[in-house]
């Protein structure tokens, strides 16, 4: 175990650099597992994910009347899933394996961390693909439950590109944020920080890329978009977390430790 894992016990309150050595040990381990290992994991990830568009929409449906801030507790269910199931999320990775990345520069690292990306992003994809398909063509929910996630997809996905972008760089950011605060997290405090970061992604209606992909294929499976549209949407959400979480969070954690350590 690593000197930051051994301050874990002993101060209440960690240091920038004991956070920092945290995370970026988790993102090594990350790299270094296998890539099997990980495309089960982002699967697993990819389905659990949906669970926020199916508890938003369950709130939403079940309220006597729309109430913005209460359904949009739903979109966070899914996110505890997938964060306390230790399951592989894209969004996670725009900093932990980016942390290693930082500090060695070489060509090795860079091919294993596009490797994890892209191994975790297309598992993600297949998940909630695998999702939206049983939704829309076996018959897995009934009528009135997919129109309601209908319409909230619709809120998500039919926007101007750049305004999707746009969105999805707070999102990025405070899922990074997210990772960067959770080994803080002591006595079960980690579920509350789940709930009040991914609360505000909630709130903000910023776009991420994992949780809009179920969307944007829940339409694509309906004709209610086209495949250029529902690319565009992916790629645009997926550019701007990575602007986000490695761009902007990350680097500025790297700055912030690096003449510390």
């Amino acid at each position: 175990m690593s000197d930051g894992y051994d301050a874990v016990e002993e101060n209440s309150r960690l240091t920038s650099p004991t956070i920092y050595e945290i995370v970026s040990t988790e993102g090594e381990e990350e790299l270094a597992r296998s890539l099997p290992s990980l495309a089960w994991s982002g699967l697993a990830a990819g389905l659990c994910i949906t669970f926020s568009l199916f508890c938003e929409g369950y709130i939403r449906h079940h309220l006597p009347e729309r109430n913005f801030l209460l359904e949009n507790i739903g979109y966070t269910f899914g996110f505890v899933i997938v964060i306390i199931g230790r399951f592989q999320l894209f969004t996670e990775n725009t900093i932990t394996v980016v942390l290693p990345l930082l500090e060695k520069r070489n060509i090795r690292n860079v091919v294993r961390t596009l490797n994890l990306w892209g191994v975790v992003l297309a598992t993600n994809f297949i998940g909630t693909f695998i999702v939206a398909l049983l939704i829309t063509k076996f018959g897995m929910m009934p009528a009135e439950m997919i129109a309601t996630f209908t319409e909230i997809s619709m809120h998500a996905v039919d926007q101007p590109l750049i305004d999707i972008f746009k969105t999805a760089i707070p999102a990025g950011f405070l899922i990074a944020c997210l990772v960067w605060m959770l080994p803080s997290a002591h006595g079960g405090t980690e579920f509350w920080v789940i709930i009040m970061m991914t609360y505000i992604v909630a709130i903000g209606d910023f776009a991420h890329i994992v949780a809009g992909s179920v969307e944007a294929f829940l339409l694509l499976l309906q004709g209610l978009v086209s495949l250029p549209e529902t690319l565009g949407f992916l790629f645009a959400a997926c550019a701007g977390n990575i602007v986000g979480g490695t761009l902007l969070f990350a680097l500025l954690a790297y700055n912030q430790v690096k003449n510390e350590r």
